[in-house]
């Protein structure tokens, strides 16, 4: 009985040093504030420049992806998971940094942290300087050609005289981008009328003011990752109300393929690569603090006829001209 009784707290004891083993592959933890177009498309293009350079899932290395919606609590919760196991994390949008940046600190860890899709890092309290970041963290900005964006009003509508701005109030990215583009639009002699939502539910009434009281004349949207998962919503609203003739110029691409009228913008796969790519020089020995913060120059205009003709816009033909994608 007493051989029996060993035998098994033996085996007990080996199943348990089995499970508590370390898994000798690379942890590599990716934190995605949200899912939708821009966001998604980051995060392929990372793990795809980690794969093209030899460091595959499941082989040499482990990628655990977690995403809390948007959630606050839960992705507090998840970064904290993330810092306990990882040997690199990839934050992908500005609240997932720094939900990430502050678990590092609240453990005491100084594990690299990559950060994409973040607007103004330096705002953010990421990181000091783009140029020389210094510390743990690095990453890439998606800071789209603002300027380039409000620039396609008088593009599109030469008459326009007002410009409506939503955006979610508790987005950092968003107010900055938001600032940013009445700051041009009032220097070309725009008037702007700013409007703010909290959640998904007062987008259709607050959007819906802006074009029937406020009067406007087109939407501006940055890249709002409540907008963003809510394109649908925005396009469903702007057609209800057609007779104003009202297009929504997004902060990116994907939100033209989900219901804005066109953009200016950036692709986040690429985006997302090149974070891919500090990411492999990271695991290779360099120190994130070495590598400066890195923004795309390329952007593409990605137009969406099949909306516009829809709300009787007439597109100029020399923007069709200089269209990469148009939607029909």
């Amino acid at each position: 009985m007493k051989k029996t009784i060993l035998f098994i707290t033996l085996l007990l004891f080996g199943a348990t040093l089995i499970s508590c083993k370390k898994d000798d592959r690379i942890q590599i933890g990716i934190l995605q504030l949200i899912s939708h177009g821009a966001l998604d498309k980051a995060r392929e293009g990372f793990i795809a420049a980690l794969e093209e350079n030899g460091y595959s899932d499941g082989d040499n290395i482990t990628i655990t992806v977690l995403n809390p919606q948007g959630e606050a609590t839960t992705m507090q919760t998840q970064a904290a998971k993330l810092v306990r196991q990882s040997d690199l994390i990839l934050a992908i949008a500005t609240p997932a940094a720094i939900a990430v940046q502050s678990e590092l600190k609240s453990q005491g860890k100084n594990t690299p942290l990559l950060f994409t899709a973040v607007t103004d890092p330096v705002d953010a309290k990421l990181l000091d300087d783009m140029e020389n970041p210094g510390g743990n963290i690095t990453g890439t900005s998606d800071l789209n050609p603002i300027n380039k964006q409000i620039d396609l009003i008088k593009e599109l509508l030469p008459e326009a005289t007002t410009l409506g701005i939503l955006y979610n109030a508790s987005e950092p990215n968003s107010e900055i981008q938001a600032n940013l583009a009445e700051e041009y639009a009032s220097s070309i002699d725009l008037i702007v009328k700013r409007k703010t939502v909290t959640n998904a539910t007062e987008i259709k009434t607050v959007l819906s003011s802006l074009i029937t009281q406020e009067n406007v004349d087109v939407i501006y949207t940055p890249t709002d990752n409540l907008l963003a998962s809510n394109m649908g919503v925005l396009e469903e609203t702007i057609l209800s109300l057609s007779s104003h003739h009202v297009p929504i110029i997004a902060g990116e691409r994907d939100n033209v393929y989900q219901g804005a009228s066109l953009t200016y913008s950036i692709n986040y796969y690429t985006l997302g690569h090149l974070t891919g790519l500090m990411a492999k020089a990271i695991l290779e020995g360099e120190k994130p603090g070495s590598i400066s913060v890195a923004t795309i120059e390329d952007v593409e205009l990605i137009i969406n006829k099949k909306q516009l003709d829809k709300l009787n816009i007439p597109i100029p033909e020399e923007l069709l001209t200089k269209a990469d994608e148009i939607i029909e």
